[in-house]
């Protein structure tokens, strides 16, 4: 099937009559037409502001935001949609969750576990965590392949004192599928809270919640071809309740006594979202949801798989690449990121874009890992449906061109 066709990005692209490229779905993914119109038919319809209204319109508009949240729980299998909250993306979940849990789960001396992998977002929030509150956390390296395996993780973990492990599915720099259900269910068995970071996996995997044994989990809704500006954030009920809530405002409390300056929160999810939340993006990141399930993600992997391995097979015959990660397409995402003797990641991305291919350069937001991998950025080429083997022949055609303009290297393209 031609899913390219459904991304109305790619048929009014119109530049020197020349095809999009477009290899940056891990920072953001193009909006499938069935999207686009959902949201507007949203706007068009049934715009108003939710929870708030006694009117049909504001009705209108609350069951389509809960419809969407109900769509949300079904897609990741949480027990309830009391524990789906509406956020802005990945970055604010995991700092909601980190400033909640630092204020009523953990104590001072508790033991936090990351990984040197992790995006900035869900690294950030835990060192700032600890220098706040006292706790402590270490930082685990992958291991050869990129990956943190039970055995990796079980290095670091301390017995009794480590409370919180926060983890991502699948790393957006190396590629690599972590084993969240094994690590899961290790530490569901020593009660520590576990938080998955999902922003990569969530266009390219199957998400369980009840099958991970995770107490958190955080996805985008600009990875997954909806609208930015939303995103999700699971928790389990239990601990929910117990956490204080992130923002305080209109919509998240039941009462307020003056004399006291006491609050009583709302009922979940709303105790987490204060204020007029984005509904045309909720709506979306259902439609984007819908869109995702119809293709399959059985068909998104076999995608993502073959085309890993063309780009391992067309820019592994390149001496000067470095790719990085595992070789195994069945071990990752649809993310492979490589540093090239000699060009730096921005000059490759510059020529790269001159014939309209778009790539990532840089360190990703991953510093720690880079400063680990002994590189100071690289370049990384992401996947999604509308990706096709051409796309990856363009790429490598692009690199050798890159090549021989700075080194006069490689000879495969036509230079004039």
């Amino acid at each position: 099937m031609n899913h390219r066709a459904h991304f109305p990005i790619f048929g009014s692209w119109k530049e020197e009559d020349k095809p999009l490229v477009y290899l940056d779905s891990a920072a953001m993914a193009q909006m499938p037409r069935e999207v686009m119109d959902a949201v507007m038919r949203y706007e068009e319809r049934s715009r108003a502001n939710v929870h708030r209204g006694i009117y049909a319109l504001s009705e209108q508009a609350t069951a389509a935001y809960e419809q969407a949240r109900e769509i949300m729980r079904q897609f990741i299998n949480a027990q309830s949609a009391r524990e789906i909250v509406f956020v802005r993306n990945t970055t604010e979940a995991i700092n909601l969750v980190a400033f909640c849990v630092g204020k009523s789960l953990l104590k001072p001396g508790d033991h936090i576990l990351i990984s040197r992998a992790e995006h900035h977002s869900n690294f950030l929030p835990w060192v700032a965590l600890c220098e706040e509150k006292g706790f402590t956390v270490d930082i685990i390296d992958p291991d050869e392949d990129g990956l943190i395996t039970l055995e990796t993780l079980k290095k670091g973990f301390v017995i009794g004192n480590t409370k919180l492990v926060a983890l991502s599915h699948i790393s957006h720099v190396l590629g690599a599928i972590n084993p969240v259900r094994e690590i899961g269910e290790f530490l569901h068995q020593e009660r520590t809270l576990f938080l998955v970071d999902a922003a990569q996996s969530a266009a390219h995997l199957p998400i369980d919640v009840q099958e991970m044994q995770c107490d958190f989990l955080a996805f985008s809704g600009h990875k997954i071809g909806a609208p930015a500006g939303i995103g999700v954030l699971y928790g389990r009920e239990e601990l929910l309740e117990r956490m204080p809530p992130f923002l305080r405002g209109g919509g998240m409390i039941r009462s307020l006594h003056l004399e006291s300056g006491i609050a009583e929160w709302g009922d979940l999810p709303q105790k987490f979202e204060a204020g007029t939340p984005n509904v045309s993006g909720a709506v979306g990141l259902a439609a984007a949801i819908g869109y995702m399930e119809k293709v399959g993600f059985d068909v998104i992997r076999e995608i993502d798989e073959d085309l890993t391995r063309k780009t391992f097979k067309e820019l592994g015959v390149i001496p000067e690449i470095r790719l990085l990660g595992p070789e195994n397409p069945g071990a990752r995402g649809g993310v492979v990121s490589f540093s090239l003797a000699g060009v730096h990641p921005h000059d490759l991305a510059t020529i790269l874009d001159r014939v309209y291919i778009c790539i990532r350069a840089g360190h990703h937001c991953a510093i720690p890992l880079h400063q680990w991998l002994g590189v100071g950025a690289t370049a990384r080429a992401s996947f999604w449906v509308y990706n096709t083997q051409d796309d990856i022949t363009k790429l490598a055609e692009g690199v050798e061109k890159a090549l021989y303009l700075l080194h006069k290297k490689h000879d495969r393209f036509d230079v004039s």
